[in-house]
């Protein structure tokens, strides 16, 4: 048998009629898989829209059949013999279409149609052709019942959907009680963590005024130090320089001849003395460098010039005949920045390289690296563990074990190179392993970015 063949068919004539169509209606609601509430509204919907066309006056035709195309629904279809008024019908039939999914009503000339269907549950039977001819012969067995029958299958109902909905109610009763009590819970647990968090938030406070009134104390030291660097610095210059010019007096052509043993003691004051000026130097520029007293000039500097005047300048202090002091022709031919100030930076890197290399090379030399200049400081020394790469650029620090013939630095040098760099607008690095030699790169910025703002501004 075809399965869009209907399964079942019932004609609407009178008043009874309309029992006969629910319980039919909810049978065959029930039979496809509907749930117990939707067969009720099946049948509620169809003895209403059987009430509506009965007034009417004229026969109907109602049909229930399956479309399984699709989401499977069930259909059911009431033609009206009587043409016209599907507008009226369809204003008084709008709540009952909230019963079903759908709700058609339709006038094709001959007659009123309306059609309603409502969708299976996805737990529905599988409706085989063999399924549906089972329907069928037992819907064709169904005998309708009386009114009465019917009145008490509704009276069921009614009790079943009041049981429900006094359930429900329960249920709602008891969700809004634990709603309620978890509010209650998050209300108190809103009030404990503002508590907390107004707690931490004047305990932060307090850590912030804290921390300023250390940055301010830290601050005062600083300048305290610097104040007490650069005064002791100026006091200890004088009586150095003194001592230093007493010495050379003492050793000159036209004082009374020295024996060996005092020349000897002479020259060991006046070495003494010389190392003494150094650290006071550079205890001075290192004051001023922590102070902010350097300000750089910036113009245009001739790398090859001054390349060729640190090679003049240090070349008597390759004294060692086994290292080779090679300062190679600058790649770069000019650089805006502080002449001064970068010719100390490379002054102190290669004067310390000459200082701690045995044998071996000291090379300068240049090169460009992007939007910036690299300078390179390179010897064969002993090299720097990797662990004191950082630590060689604090204060007085020297790094075990490194003397050289000339004897121990001052622990400044480094420190106020790196602090230059920063003044210039870049960094210095090293990289070095022991036994092999250390680099010491100076990165600048190719050009100061504040001359070039300046300059680029329009001439007004």
């Amino acid at each position: 048998m075809n399965r869009s063949e209907p399964l079942a068919r019932m004609s609407l004539r009178v008043e009874q009629d309309i029992f006969a169509v629910r319980q039919l209606g909810r049978e065959v609601a029930r039979a496809v898989g509907l749930e117990s509430q939707d067969q009720t509204r099946v049948a509620t919907a169809l003895s209403e829209v059987c009430r509506v066309l009965l007034a009417v006056g004229a026969d109907t035709d109602v049909t229930f059949r399956v479309e399984s195309y699709g989401v499977p629904a069930l259909q059911v279809t009431m033609a009206h013999s009587a043409a016209g008024g599907s507008s009226r019908l369809a204003e008084q039939l709008q709540l009952v279409g909230r019963l079903v999914d759908t709700m058609e009503v339709d006038d094709g000339g001959i007659g009123t149609t309306v059609r309603m269907a409502r969708r299976l549950p996805s737990g529905a039977p599988v409706l085989t052709s063999t399924k549906m001819d089972e329907i069928r012969a037992a819907l064709a067995q169904h005998v309708p019942g009386t009114p009465l029958d019917e009145l008490a299958v509704q009276n069921q109902q009614l009790i079943a959907a009041l049981d429900e909905v006094r359930a429900q109610r329960d249920d709602l009763a008891r969700l809004n009680a634990e709603l309620e009590e978890t509010n209650r819970g998050v209300m108190a647990l809103y009030h404990q963590l503002s508590d907390e968090l107004e707690e931490t938030n004047r305990g932060v406070v307090a850590l912030y005024a804290e921390l300023d009134e250390k940055s301010v104390q830290l601050r005062a030291a600083s300048e305290a130090k610097s104040r007490f660097l650069a005064n002791v610095s100026h006091e200890l210059r004088a009586p150095v320089t003194a001592i230093i010019g007493l010495g050379r007096l003492m050793t000159d052509s036209s004082s009374d001849e020295l024996t060996a043993d005092q020349q000897r003691q002479v020259d060991l004051i006046r070495t003494s003395a010389s190392d003494l000026l150094s650290l006071v130097n550079g205890l001075l520029d290192l004051a001023k460098a922590e102070a902010g007293r350097l300000e750089p000039t910036w113009s245009e500097v001739d790398l090859k010039a001054m390349f060729g005047q640190l090679r003049g300048t240090l070349r008597p202090l390759a004294t060692r005949p086994e290292v080779e002091f090679v300062v190679d022709e600058p790649t770069v031919p000019t650089l805006r920045s502080d002449e001064v100030l970068l010719a100390q930076v490379l002054r102190n890197l290669l004067t310390n390289a000459l200082k701690f290399t045995e044998s071996g090379s000291v090379r300068l030399s240049v090169r460009p690296i992007g939007a910036d200049v690299e300078f390179v400081v390179a010897d064969t020394g002993t090299g720097i563990p990797s662990e004191l790469h950082e630590r060689i650029f604090e204060e007085f620090y020297q790094v075990p074990g490194s003397m050289s013939v000339s004897g121990r630095g001052t622990g400044l040098g480094l420190p106020y190179a790196r602090r230059l760099a920063g003044i210039l607008g870049g960094g210095l690095r090293v990289a070095s392993t022991p036994g092999t030699g250390s680099t010491f790169t100076l990165q600048l910025p190719a050009a100061d970015e504040s001359a070039t703002d300046k300059t680029s501004e329009p001439a007004s």
